[in-house]
């Protein structure tokens, strides 16, 4: 329970540092509106440094945070039984459905006056810049795979001392910060189907209002089927490897 309670946790923790650096951006009249690109690409990088050591302190050794990466771990062997798979990924889901409804909250008076309602879901959910479903999945499977590969080869060069252990979040968040820098202009970098699900079932049962609509289509074709394609990739690669 320990491993579900952390990985909901980071993942909470994950979504709710991101999102809300989105909402900073996007919504109307809030004191970082409109600071770019650059400001979500560090925000995100160091919300995913918190979530991980957030899903350490509260029992999860993996702190995967992303159902991409714990079916990657589970096919390479030794980390998770059959059986904790799929209660890991809904914890995963889970917490990121509650990290975006914590963002609603952090933003209360700003929905009602913001008018476009394609950014009042890009607070929540991944969005393509330009929308075409087949390039845009190729994005999210190509990004995804750097993402896995890279962590495993961070935790290959860095080896298992203590010191290491705990940079390791940092080492993560860099990799992250330039996956979005350099691959997330497409797609807004997902890579991960619980930071783009679970707030994206934030969005739908919140009453959030002139909402609009939730795209489930490219939320499920793209910013979930993506990232577990770039997973199946990256098994292949890491067995390939010998690793």
């Amino acid at each position: 329970m320990s491993n579900l309670l952390g990985e909901f946790l980071g993942t909470m923790t994950l979504c709710a540092f991101g999102d809300s650096v989105v909402a900073n951006l996007v919504l109307k009249d809030t004191k970082g509106n409109g600071a770019g690109w650059v400001h979500v690409n560090w925000g995100w990088s160091f919300g995913l440094m918190m979530g991980i050591y957030a899903a350490w302190a509260f029992g999860a050794g993996e702190a995967d945070l992303n159902p991409a990466v714990t079916i990657f771990k589970f096919l390479i062997g030794g980390h998770y039984t059959a059986s904790q798979v799929i209660p890991t990924i809904i914890a995963e889901v889970a917490g990121g459905t509650v990290g975006g409804v914590v963002v609603y909250f952090l933003y209360l008076n700003h929905w009602d006056i913001t008018e476009d309602p394609g950014l009042k879901l890009a607070v929540f959910a991944t969005g393509p810049a330009k929308r075409d479903l087949l390039p845009n999945f190729i994005t999210e499977v190509i990004a995804t795979f750097f993402l896995i590969m890279g962590i495993q080869c961070i935790v290959r060069a860095m080896g298992s001392s203590e010191v290491n252990l705990y940079l390791l979040p940092f080492m993560i968040g860099g990799l992250l910060y330039a996956l979005g820098a350099g691959m997330g202009g497409a797609t807004g970098y997902g890579m991960n189907p619980a930071r783009d699900m679970g707030p994206r079932i934030a969005h739908a049962i919140l009453p959030i209002p002139g909402k609009g609509t939730n795209d489930w289509q490219f939320g499920l074709s793209v910013a979930t089927a993506g990232p577990i394609v770039g997973a199946l990739i990256a098994v292949a690669a890491y067995k390939l490897a010998g690793w």
